[in-house]
């Protein structure tokens, strides 16, 4: 069964740091928003892959919506 998240990126000085809403623990840093998103969807397969071994309840998904933040 696929879940889909919600990510939110942010533009910060290095880049864009991108985290999951309903799972805060993922999250992660890019050079390009691009860049940002595939680490992204990498650190939610490791921790797909960590929780499954330590047997710990994966956070249920939302629908899946991707924001962009940046600041003024």
């Amino acid at each position: 069964m696929m879940k889909s998240y919600t990510a939110k990126y942010t533009k910060i000085s290095s880049g864009y740091m991108g985290q999951l809403v309903e799972w805060p623990e993922v999250i992660t840093e890019g050079k390009t928003i691009e860049e940002c998103r595939e680490m992204l969807r990498d650190a939610l397969r490791e921790m797909l892959q960590a929780y499954k071994q330590q047997g710990k309840e994966i956070p249920l998904g939302g629908d899946f919506l991707e924001q962009v933040l940046v600041e003024a």
